[in-house]
């Protein structure tokens, strides 16, 4: 039995895997959030053979504190999409990327004094 992938998921003609506009979208919503509030200053996209990633830096030339990553291979078990922290650590992973993304936008919720 063949597994036919989702009608969404087309990779680019040479292989790599990347972000399509419909994932980019929220992504780049919490990513203005975030420089609007003051955490976040700097952001990398990179396509490779078999993820995607979105690095967030809060310096120009640090190492990413976030990356959100798209692995299509693991969208039949664990989750296409995974926010991994600075020390490695996959803090959510699912199939939804707006769920995924919402580990991140507990970061915009501050006490004020």
């Amino acid at each position: 039995m063949t597994i036919q992938p989702p009608l969404d998921f087309q990779p680019l003609p040479n292989g790599q895997v990347s972000f399509h506009r419909t994932e980019l979208a929220p992504i780049l919503t919490l990513y203005g959030r975030m420089v609007a509030a003051g955490e976040w200053r700097d952001y990398g996209i990179s396509s490779l053979r078999d993820l995607a990633v979105f690095s967030v830096f809060r310096r120009t030339a640090e190492h990413p504190i976030y990356r959100i990553e798209k692995r299509p291979k693991l969208r039949l078990r664990q989750g296409q999409y995974a926010v991994v922290g600075m020390d490695g650590h996959i803090l959510k992973r699912g199939n939804d990327l707006s769920q995924v993304l919402r580990v991140l936008e507990r970061k915009l919720i501050r006490s004020v004094n």
